[in-house]
């Protein structure tokens, strides 16, 4: 593996940090989404939570040689609100993380020719995408005063973060083509 140069390091240690928050945030998002008795909200919140744990843990892969005692700061949104609430903050973070945070982390990695930071912001980027269309769609439901209706599962691919809402997950997996036995249901 090269050397973790300098800026690839920065935007890595950024992104590890935002994923490893979101992941903190989006459980405390479904304690009160159950309360509140969007239960499949909750589920929504607990299963995009788990493929954020999956993104941090891609970004720490690849920092796997760094040995530091340098700080991680992710800009996170902070909040604790309605499930109303707590979805808009949630879209808010999924789409600076897909209109520019991950735009430009990627644009980092090419320039530095880093391949493993690149497919680890390309799989997260492409996850991030479905969750704001989730969360957007969850939001107008609850906005309704309903819960969002899920047909089947939400599946995560444990490798790259993957996204699919329905009754079996995908043979394969659109981004990172793991196999169906890959991905975990909520």
């Amino acid at each position: 593996m090269p050397d973790l140069r300098p800026m690839v390091k920065e935007v890595l240690l950024s992104a590890y940090a935002g994923e490893s928050m979101a992941q903190t945030r989006y459980r405390a998002f479904e304690e009160v989404a159950e309360k509140e008795g969007f239960r499949n909200v909750a589920r929504l919140f607990r299963a995009i939570a788990f493929a954020e744990q999956v993104h941090a843990r891609n970004h720490l892969r690849r920092m796997a040689s760094l040995m530091s005692d340098q700080k991680a700061c992710g800009g996170a949104p902070v909040g604790l609100g309605t499930t109303s609430q707590n979805l808009k903050l949630a879209v808010d973070g999924e789409e600076f993380e897909v209109n520019e945070m991950y735009p430009a982390y990627l644009d980092v990695a090419r320039f530095h020719n880093d391949k493993q930071a690149e497919q680890s912001f390309k799989w997260a980027l492409e996850a991030e995408r479905i969750h704001v269309e989730l969360y957007r769609k969850a939001r107008q439901h609850v906005e309704m005063g309903e819960d969002v209706h899920i047909e089947g599962a939400v599946w995560i691919c444990s490798v790259c973060g993957h996204t699919y809402v329905g009754v079996e997950a995908p043979e394969k997996c659109p981004i990172c083509g793991a196999p169906r036995v890959k991905y975990v249901s909520f």
